[in-house]
């Protein structure tokens, strides 16, 4: 023996290249006290595992309690979504549809604002009108829905001055590469649309909205001259 003194680090060393030490030396381990981890007591070894234990098992509780919220949410969207998709398919107007489309989406997504333009297309007000050559690069660029602060956005001009973060949705002809418009989902919330988010449901968006407006007559050759 000595007298060297042994660092924390070095009988957590030994601990752990020691497995069965506990096992062959129960009574050490049966007596063992360590701090409460909330009250001003010592408590067993074996106690102070179940209090972790079970503050593991409150931590998975909540995240499952999350993940069901979640899955929950989403297929409450997706049933919204087939709705409105329907909805669609059933108007006979074509003229009727941006507005249906505005109208849909705000109420599903429960967003102050809902922005749709649309160029190159003859169409109602305001949903159709001329676009810069800006927008009209910064929705073609757009490869997959833009999620993000809406400031430094070409599109946050359509929207009110408390709006802090939008998604953007290009609209283009089913395998085009130029977009004939965009959709823009607005809200007050900076942590609503980030660029980690998924974008599955906007994708789809996307994707039926394009087919659905594409009904609208585009506009003639003399109008575009």
């Amino acid at each position: 023996m000595t007298h060297q003194t042994l660092a924390p680090e070095d009988v957590a060393l030994f601990l752990k290249s020691n497995p069965d030490f506990f096992q062959e030396h129960a009574r050490i381990f049966a007596g063992l006290q360590v701090p409460h981890p909330h009250e001003a007591r010592a408590i067993s070894l074996g106690e102070r595992q179940v209090l972790t234990l079970r503050n593991r098992c409150k931590e998975l509780e909540w995240k499952l309690a999350g993940l069901l919220h979640n899955a929950s949410g989403n297929e409450r969207i997706s049933r919204q979504l087939m709705q409105w998709c329907c909805d669609m398919l059933a108007e006979s107007d074509p003229q009727a549809l941006p507005e249906l489309v505005v109208n849909r989406l705000q109420g599903i997504f429960e967003l102050p604002a809902v922005v749709l333009r649309l160029w190159d297309k003859e169409g109602p007000v305001p949903y159709v009108q001329e676009a810069g050559e800006a927008i009209r690069q910064h929705a073609s660029g757009l490869a997959t829905p833009y999620c993000g602060p809406a400031e430094g956005s070409p599109a946050a001009e359509w929207l009110h001055t408390g709006t802090q973060s939008l998604a953007c949705i290009a609209l283009r002809p089913d395998g085009g590469r130029n977009a004939f418009g965009m959709l823009v989902l607005g809200s007050e919330d900076p942590g609503r649309f980030t660029s980690d988010m998924g974008i599955e449901h906007l994708e789809t968006i996307g994707r039926l909205a394009s087919a659905g407006l594409r009904r609208l007559p585009d506009q003639s050759a003399a109008e575009l001259a």
